[in-house]
């Protein structure tokens, strides 16, 4: 039986993240050479438009917390090079800000398209505002969707990739909230016998299977 066209873009968080090669405001770039770093891919509806100028003001903003966390930002619309280089130049002339980050012309909607960026519910010509997280390994860590309307939160952005990076260093979760220097959740126990123990361990625990500790 064949595919429908969701089922061909339909991507998980623990799977690769689909590879692709796009024409950027920096060159062309193809995701797979960024491997070794973390990546965050995110899309904007238009642009030239106000909610989306705000967030790539905010985007160039965090882009030197980014590069303390080995992490590469992408950013992502339906619009034509020429349209994107105008406006970078734009937002710098303006608002004295400077875009650091490529952004990729998708005119042909391939990346939307293999990242299901296009809600059609909402717009069949333009990508919700959409942020994936890559791990260096390649791997699809998280996904974040916002409707056109709702510009996105940078706190949360830098949260979430501060957790993905503890949880990965030091191989725990991270409670409601979280923010590093937070205490963080110990592996749930496996066995009974490791749920008495780990009572005794030193841990600040709620009950067996909710304990948390400091970094």
């Amino acid at each position: 039986m064949e595919k429908t066209e969701e089922e061909k873009h339909f991507i998980e968080i623990g799977k690769p993240a689909p590879d692709f090669e796009a024409t950027t405001t920096h060159g062309p770039i193809k995701l797979s050479n960024f491997r070794g770093k973390w990546v965050i891919l995110f899309s904007h509806p238009a642009d030239f438009t106000p909610v989306c100028t705000t967030e790539f003001v905010a985007f160039a903003k965090i882009w030197p917390e980014l590069q303390k966390r080995n992490t590469q930002l992408i950013g992502l619309s339906i619009d034509s090079l020429y349209s994107h280089i105008a406006w970078v130049r734009n937002i710098e002339e303006k608002q004295g800000v400077k875009i650091p980050f490529p952004v990729i012309a998708d005119l042909d909607m391939k990346v939307a398209k293999l990242y299901n960026m296009i809600h059609k519910a909402t717009s069949e010509t333009s990508t919700v505002r959409t942020v994936f997280y890559i791990d260096p390994e390649g791997i699809l860590r998280a996904m974040l969707y916002y409707p056109l309307t709702s510009g996105r939160n940078m706190d949360e952005i830098l949260r979430l990739l501060d957790s993905l990076q503890t949880v990965d260093r030091a191989k725990v979760a991270t409670p409601a909230n979280w923010r590093p220097g937070d205490k963080v959740i110990v592996p749930a126990p496996k066995t009974q016998a490791d749920a008495e123990k780990r009572l005794t361990e030193g841990y600040e625990c709620i009950d067996w299977y909710l304990c948390m500790k400091k970094l």
